[in-house]
This record gives C-alpha cells, sequence and structure tokens, in this order.
C-alpha cells in the first residue's frame, strides 16, 4: 500500500474519531504526501529527512587529502555540485554519497580504482629536452601543462631526466593513490 493511501486511511479515522483538525495543517501534510509519493528519486531516511538517490542535484563541500597531505577543499568557496548517477565525479566517490543524507559528515576513502585508475607504465615516454619551453628548467616531479594535436591542455610530470631527453608520466596526477574525502552533504534536490 502506497504512503499516500496510508495516510488518507489515517486521516479518515482521525476525523471519524470525532476530532477537530486544524484544516492548514491538514492540507500542508497532504500536499507533503503528494510531493513525497509522486517525486521520483527522492528517498526518506529513518527520521523522515531526504538521502541521496539517484538523479539527485547534490550539493557538497569537501577536503580531499593524499598520502597525508590536504590537496583541495572547497570549504570557503562554492560546494561541490553533480548529479547522483550522471557519472558527473570519480566513480568511487558518487558510489559512497549514495545514501547519504542532508548534513551528514564522514570520511570516504577512495581506492586508486575508483578515482584515477593504477599506474600505467605505457603512459611514459621519453622525449628530447629541445621539445621542451627553453623558459623552463627541468626538476624531477616538475608539472608541466601540455597540449595534444586536437589542442586538448592537460598535465605531464617529469619523472626522469637523462642528458638530452626527459622521461614524462602522462598518467592522472592522482593516478595509483588512495583518495581520502572528508565530505558534508549541504542540499540535495
Amino acid at each position: 500500500m502506497s504512503e499516500l493511501a496510508v495516510f488518507i486511511i489515517e486521516v479518515r479515522l482521525f476525523f471519524k474519531g470525532g476530532i477537530k483538525m486544524n484544516m492548514k495543517w491538514f492540507y500542508a501534510t497532504l500536499i507533503f504526501a503528494v510531493i513525497l509519493v509522486i517525486t521520483p528519486g527522492v528517498s526518506m531516511g529513518k527520521r523522515g529527512d531526504m538521502v541521496i538517490g539517484n538523479d539527485r542535484k547534490v550539493s557538497f563541500d569537501y577536503t580531499l587529502t593524499v598520502d597525508g597531505k590536504v590537496v583541495e577543499t572547497s570549504k570557503g568557496q562554492k560546494p561541490i555540485e553533480y548529479t547522483q548517477g550522471k557519472k558527473e565525479i570519480i566513480p568511487g566517490l558518487e558510489s559512497k554519497l549514495l545514501g547519504m543524507r542532508m548534513g551528514e559528515e564522514k570520511t570516504i576513502v577512495v581506492p586508486p580504482e575508483g578515482a584515477y585508475g593504477i599506474v600505467d607504465p605505457s603512459a611514459f615516454k621519453e622525449i628530447t629536452r629541445s621539445s621542451l619551453p627553453t623558459t623552463i628548467d627541468p626538476k624531477v616531479d616538475m608539472l608541466l601543462q601540455m597540449k595534444n594535436p586536437e589542442g586538448k591542455i592537460f598535465i605531464a610530470r617529469i619523472a626522469e631526466i637523462k642528458k638530452d631527453s626527459v622521461v614524462m608520466d602522462f598518467n592522472h596526477p592522482l593516478a595509483g593513490k588512495t583518495l581520502y574525502f572528508q565530505v558534508k552533504v549541504i542540499s540535495i534536490q
């Protein structure tokens, strides 16, 4: 039996008992019950609060820690917004946000397979030093902004420096890393 049907039965029993009901309260409760039943994707938790479900627009604050260091945070900035189930954020984070309630906070651990993948050895390429801009002094772990033939900009890391060449790592900078997110759900729509 639907939640709306149960609600209507309870209201009828309430009226049959001879108790007079405030009509504003009745209509407000009825509207809430109808919204609850007909709004797709809205889940209600044990306490009656909204929880993250598929197709819900969610905003959350986060702090990302990798190897014990804070890498980035949204605190003091605009919260991250995404739609659950639309693959707009890394899959390991999205799957662990599912079911969280508005206002809830927790630490989410995402292994490399659920984030930016494991390090791909074939993504290391040796290029001549003359291919680098003359204005930089290359150093190991230096990140360089590069452009592919289609004009797409990406980041590459200098993994090794040789006499006449450098070995570039084209893996995502967080590939192979376990990510620790401290999250707080701000809103669910």
